[in-house]
């Protein structure tokens, strides 16, 4: 499967089908101190204002604790989210944040469904669904993450794997309601082996091929799994593949910014 040029989509701002998003996750890493520099280096770096103003949207999703601290810098050039949500408006949830509370803090995305988060949290795409569900309803637009091991890639499970998790989220949300896709292989989260594009690109062809015979519209379809700066302009080029879901490298302003600026605007 050959690489092509990636079409021109709509704003972040825009809750149009497609978006082009460069989306940092900061899993459970980070200080107030660590984050203040992360973002004066940003909101500093022309290449953050040249790809906001040309209709990319960045998302920073830092664990709950540091939103406070990011907040005063979004808004103009990159946007918040949280990294999970509860199912439930509120109750008796030690621990746990609820999409109400993120949009308080200033919140415009939430992930959902992190392989990390159904494998060490036991979430069900059930769990995943109720999740989406209540994210909308609170009015975040939610970052849902799809993806396979690799017994299941080794197996030739990948596509059922993949539309089943697809699958449940449909099962809970109107058509009208939007949300983002990542399709996160889990065999390359954090393992420096990131899928090639022809891997990449075949899945997400798969994704978009499901959602737009069940819903009469289109998707944004973001990669993640060890994306850094050397391979996310070959990522990025390819038409199906609309943006990425970040995670180390979007520690750091300067590796996270490189591949801000693959998206090519």
């Amino acid at each position: 499967m050959t690489s092509q040029q990636q079409p021109s989509h709509a704003s972040v701002s825009q809750q149009s089908s497609r978006q082009t998003i460069i989306a940092g996750n900061w899993k459970m890493f980070g200080t107030a101190e660590s984050t203040r520099a992360f973002a004066e280096e940003m909101v500093r770096d022309p290449r953050l204002a040249h790809a906001s103003g040309n209709g990319v949207g960045v998302v920073i999703c830092p664990p709950t604790p540091l939103l406070h601290v990011l907040r005063p810098f979004c808004g103009t050039f990159f946007e918040l989210g949280g990294q999970d949500c509860h199912q439930n408006v509120n109750g008796a949830f030690t621990g746990d944040v609820s999409a109400g509370m993120l949009v308080d803090a200033g919140c415009r995305y939430v992930i959902v469904g992190h392989s990390e988060r159904r494998r060490y949290h036991h979430e069900s795409d059930d769990v995943v669904a109720q999740k989406t569900r209540a994210a909308l309803a609170a009015g975040l637009t939610p970052i849902v993450c799809v993806g396979e091991t690799l017994e299941e890639r080794q197996a030739e499970q990948t596509a059922d794997v993949v539309l089943r998790q697809l699958d449940a989220v449909l099962q809970a949300v109107s058509p009208d309601q939007q949300f983002v896709l990542a399709y996160e292989p889990v065999w390359a989260i954090g393992t420096g082996l990131a899928a090639s594009v022809e891997q990449a690109g075949e899945v997400h062809q798969i994704l978009r091929k499901f959602y737009r015979q069940r819903v009469s519209n289109d998707i944004t379809i973001l990669y993640g799994g060890s994306v850094n700066a050397t391979n996310a302009k070959e990522l990025l080029a390819h038409s199906d593949i609309d943006g990425a879901l970040v995670g180390g490298a979007s520690l750091e302003s300067r590796s996270f910014l490189a591949i801000v600026e693959a998206t090519g605007v």
